[in-house]
C-alpha cells in the first residue's frame, strides 16, 4: 500500500541458481539489491513459458523502459514473498541511492570509531595481570642434569657380547623393591580435559559372484488313468454325494455368471472420465455490490437473476430490527427506503433500477413466462406488483459494445471493466419504478410473507393479465405463504387495472401536495387485489399450526373455476363482501368437488422445523373431512430452504438450524439422506443448476460448503470463507456452458457474484 511500483515475486531455488540471486550467498540482508537484464528475464519467460516465476509479472516487464530491472531480496516479507521487482527507474534510482548513503554513512561512522580510539584514555589497571600471572605455568623443581660419555678410543670399536653370572661380581645387580610414592596418593580436585571423537576408517569391498547362465525347462505329463479306474471312480459313492453337495451352488454361480460379469470393476467405472489429475475446486471472485444509500445496517434477504437478460441481478433488503421493533411493524421509520435494487455486471457502479414498495421487501419472483413482471412480499403481509417493461430497454443497453470486450467470443460473454465514458454515462441517478398492484391489507397475510412462486399458465392472453376464453375461470399464477398459517393463490390484475392502480397512486401523491380546502372531483375506484383462494394450514381438533416459511408445490399448473350457475356449492359459498375468496381449512374439507382440475399436493416447511406434506385435493366417494397431511420433524430452527431438484421432480432440499436432508416424495419413513449436527447454523442453500449431485449450503460464520454427493456423503467435499458476516440467500445462475456464477449475500448489504470452477459446473457422464 503506498508503493504502486513494487510488485512481489516469489522465486523458487531453480532461479535463484539462474539469476545469481540465491540468499546468503549473492543477496543478503545487508546487500539485498541485484540488477538483472530484462532480456535474461524475457528468455526465461520464453524458455520455460508458465512455469517461470516472472510469468505473473510478465506484462509489467515487457513494459518496463529501462535494460535493467532492480531485484530486491525481502527477507522479512515486507511485501508478502521473498523478493520483489521495482518496476519504476525513479524509485529504483531512489533504493540504490539510499544504499549508497548506507554505505557512506558507516564508512563516516568507522572512520569516527577510528578517532576514538586514538584519543583513548590510557590503561588503568584493576588488578588482572594478577590473575593471568596465578594461571601462568611456572617450573618450581630444579632439573637434574646427566651426562654420559665415552673414551675418545672407544668411538666405532665393535661390540661383543657375552654371558656371565649376575651374582659373581659387585654391583652387577640392583634390586628394585616396591615402595609408596606419595606423589600419586595426592587427591585431585580439578582437572581440564579434551575429548575429540573421530571416526574409524575402514575400507572393504563386495563382488557379487557371477555364474554362466544355463538353460532350463521343466515338462510335465498328464496322469492317466486306465479304464477300470476311471469306471471304479465314477461309479463311487464319494462322488455322488459330492456331486449331490454343490450341484444347486454351481448353478447358482453359472446363473450369476450369465446375468452379470462379476469381474467387473464397479468403483473404476464410477470414476471412468474424470482426469487422474483432478483439478481444485474453488469460487472465484467476480464482483461484488454495495450501496450506502439503500443497504446500509441492511441485509439482504432475497436474491434472484433476471431470466432472460444476461448480467442483471436484482436484490431486496430489509432492516434488522430488534424484537421491540418487530412487534411494531406499523412504524414506518424502521423501514425507510423499501425498493428492489436492479444491477448490471457492466455498470456496477450505479444502480440499474429501484422498484419502491410500500414496506421492506422479504421476497420476489421474475415472472419466467414474461420476466417484466416482478411480484414480492413484504414484511407486513402486503403481495406487490411491479411492471419494468418500460425499462427494458435500458437494461438491455447495459450491454457493452463488441468493441470492448476483448478475449471473448459471441458464446461467451464476459463481463467487461466499464470505461471511463460509460461511468460517466451511467453516473446519473437510476429509475424509479412504482408498484402496479398491491394486495388488499384485509384479505392478505398478516404476517411477512416468506415465500413467493410463480406458476405456469396455459393461455398465452393471461401471461399479461388477460382473461381467459371463459370469464367465470381465472388463472392461479401466483401462490405465497406466510407463518400465519395461511397460503394464498392469486391470478394477475389485466393491464387496465394495473394502468389505473398507478394513476390512482400518482393522485394521491398529487393530493399530499395540495390544500385541503381544494375539493376532490374523482371517482374512488375499487383497484384492490384479493386472493382467489386461501389455504389455512390449522387443525382445529387439535389446535395444532404450521406456520410454513416455504412451500414446494408438486405441479405448477393451477386452474380455478369459482361458484357460478351452473353448480351449487353451499359449502362453499360465502359471502363477497366479507370475503371475496374460497377459503379452506383442516375440517372443511367435505365438500371440494369445485377444486377437481386443481392439484393441492404440496410440501411445506414452517417456523418449528417440521416438514409437512398435505394432500387436499380429495375424491369424490371419500366422506372424511380431514385430509392426508403428515409431518416430520427433523430440523431444530426454522426452515429457510425448500427446493425441488431442477433433475428430478420428486427429489427436494431442505435446510434449517444446523440440519440439511434430503427427501423423496412418496418415501414415507423419512428422509433418504440427512446430515449430522454441524457446530454452526446453516443460514441458505440451492441446488446447482447443472450438476444433480451438487449442492452449495451458506453458514452464519460466512463459508460455504460445497457437497458433492459422488464423492462425500458424510461431510462437504470442499468449504470456502467469502465473508466474515452471516449468509443470507444463495442464487446460482447458467450464462453459457462454459461461464458459471453464484450470488452470495450477506447481513451487512454486501453481494458477492462468484464464477464456478470447471469441475463444479460440467457432470459426469454416470452422474
Amino acid at each position: 500500500i503506498g508503493h504502486p511500483e513494487i510488485f512481489p515475486l516469489l522465486l523458487t531455488a531453480k532461479t535463484q541458481e539462474i539469476f545469481n540471486c540465491q540468499p546468503d550467498e549473492d543477496v543478503t540482508e545487508e546487500n539485498c539489491f541485484k540488477c538483472i537484464k530484462k532480456e535474461d528475464i524475457i528468455q526465461d519467460l520464453k524458455t520455460r513459458a508458465k512455469t517461470s516465476d516472472f510469468h505473473p509479472l510478465k506484462k509489467v516487464i515487457l513494459e518496463y523502459p529501462g535494460e535493467e530491472l532492480l531485484l530486491v531480496f525481502d527477507p522479512d516479507f515486507q511485501y508478502g514473498q521473498n523478493f520483489y521487482i521495482v518496476a519504476s527507474e525513479e524509485a529504483k534510482e531512489n533504493l540504490l541511492k539510499s544504499l549508497a548513503t548506507a554505505e557512506e554513512k558507516e564508512e563516516t561512522e568507522e572512520e569516527n570509531r577510528e578517532e576514538t580510539l586514538e584519543v583513548h584514555k590510557p590503561w588503568v589497571s584493576l588488578g588482572s595481570e594478577k590473575e593471568v600471572e596465578e594461571e601462568s605455568v611456572k617450573e618450581r623443581d630444579t632439573k637434574i642434569k646427566y651426562k654420559i660419555s665415552r673414551v675418545r678410543r672407544r668411538f666405532g670399536a665393535p661390540i661383543t657380547f657375552s654371558d656371565r653370572n649376575a651374582s659373581d661380581e659387585k654391583d652387577s645387580y640392583a634390586e628394585c623393591t616396591a615402595y609408596e610414592d606419595n606423589t600419586f596418593s595426592i587427591k585431585m580436585l580439578e582437572r581440564d580435559a579434551g575429548l575429540q571423537r573421530a571416526p574409524k576408517l575402514r575400507e572393504t569391498s563386495t563382488q557379487t559372484k557371477w555364474t554362466y547362465p544355463k538353460n532350463a525347462s521343466t515338462q510335465y505329463c498328464p496322469r492317466q488313468l486306465s479304464d477300470e479306474a476311471k469306471a471304479e471312480s465314477l461309479s463311487s459313492e464319494a462322488l455322488k454325494k459330492f456331486l449331490t453337495a454343490v450341484h444347486i451352488r454351481m448353478e447358482i454361480a453359472l446363473q450369476q455368471n450369465e446375468i452379470m460379469n462379476v469381474y467387473f470393476d464397479d468403483w473404476k467405472a464410477l470414476a471412468q472420465d474424470q482426469e487422474e489429475d483432478k483439478p481444485d475446486v474453488y469460487l472465484k471472485a467476480y464482483q461484488s455490490f454495495t450501496d450506502v444509500q439503500y443497504l446500509k445496517n441492511r441485509t439482504i434477504s432475497c436474491v434472484r437473476w433476471h431470466p432472460t437478460i444476461y448480467g442483471i441481478i436484482a436484490l431486496s433488503a430489509r432492516k434488522q430490527p430488534s424484537y421491540e421493533e418487530q412487534v411494531n411493524l406499523s412504524n414506518k421509520s424502521l423501514l425507510h427506503q423499501s425498493a428492489i435494487l436492479l444491477w448490471s455486471f457492466f455498470d456496477p457502479i450505479c444502480l440499474q433500477l429501484v422498484l419502491k414498495a410500500p414496506e421492506d421487501i422479504s421476497c420476489f419472483q421474475f415472472n419466467p413466462s414474461d420476466p417484466n413482471i416482478i411480484a414480492g412480499g413484504c414484511v407486513n403481509g402486503e403481495v406487490v406488483l411491479w411492471d419494468i417493461s418500460k425499462h427494458e430497454e435500458k437494461l438491455l443497453s447495459a450491454k457493452p459494445v463488441a468493441d470492448e470486450i476483448t478475449g471473448s467470443s459471441e458464446d461467451e460473454p464476459r463481463a467487461a471493466e466499464p470505461s471511463l465514458m460509460q461511468v460517466q454515462q451511467s453516473s446519473t441517478e437510476p429509475s424509479l419504478v412504482r408498484h402496479c398492484a398491491a394486495s388488499s391489507i384485509p384479505y392478505t397475510h398478516t404476517k411477512a410473507v416468506t415465500d413467493v412462486q410463480w406458476l405456469l399458465c396455459n393461455s398465452e392472453d393471461n401471461q399479461k393479465g388477460g382473461t381467459s376464453e371463459s370469464r367465470d375461470e381465472n388463472y392461479l399464477q401466483l401462490v405465497t405463504c406466510s407463518p400465519d398459517c395461511s397460503i394464498l393463490f392469486w391470478d394477475i390484475p389485466s393491464i387496465e387495472h394495473r394502468e389505473k392502480f398507478l394513476y390512482e397512486k400518482i393522485k394521491e401523491e398529487r393530493r399530499s401536495h395540495m390544500p385541503s380546502d381544494v375539493p376532490d372531483t374523482d371517482e374512488d375506484l375499487d383497484l384492490s387485489w384479493k386472493p382467489l383462494i386461501k389455504i389455512n394450514l390449522r387443525e382445529r381438533d387439535t389446535n395444532t399450526e404450521y406456520g410454513p416459511t416455504r412451500i414446494s408445490l408438486k405441479e405448477l399448473q393451477y386452474r380455478y373455476k369459482p361458484p357460478g350457475k351452473a353448480k351449487s356449492l353451499s359449502a362453499l359459498r360465502t359471502p363477497i363482501k366479507e370475503k371475496p375468496y374460497t377459503e379452506m381449512s383442516a375440517s372443511s374439507s367435505k365438500n371440494l368437488e369445485v377444486l377437481e382440475n386443481i392439484s393441492t399436493d404440496f410440501f411445506v416447511g414452517n417456523e418449528d422445523g417440521e416438514v409437512v406434506y398435505s394432500q387436499w385435493k380429495k375424491k369424490t366417494h371419500t366422506h372424511s373431512a380431514k385430509p392426508y397431511t403428515q409431518k416430520y420433524a427433523l430440523h431444530t430452527e426454522t426452515i429457510n430452504t425448500l427446493q425441488k431438484s431442477p433433475f428430478f421432480k420428486d427429489i427436494f432440499l431442505t435446510i434449517g438450524g444446523q440440519k440439511f436432508a434430503i427427501w423423496k416424495e412418496g418415501l414415507t419413513s423419512g428422509p433418504i439422506l440427512q446430515s449430522s449436527c454441524s457446530a454452526g447454523r446453516y443460514t441458505a442453500g440451492q441446488w446447482s443448476l447443472t450438476r444433480p449431485g451438487v449442492f452449495f449450503i451458506g453458514r452464519d460464520n460466512g463459508n460455504i460448503d460445497i457437497w458433492d454427493l459422488l464423492k462425500k456423503t458424510h461431510e462437504p467435499s470442499h468449504f470456502q470463507n467469502i465473508t466474515k458476516a452471516i449468509i443470507t440467500f444463495i442464487s446460482p445462475s447458467s450464462v453459457s456452458a462454459e461461464q458459471h456464477f453464484l450470488a452470495v449475500s450477506d447481513n451487512l448489504g454486501v453481494l458477492h457474484i462468484l464464477e464456478i470452477c470447471h469441475t463444479l459446473c460440467h457432470p459426469s457422464s454416470n452422474e
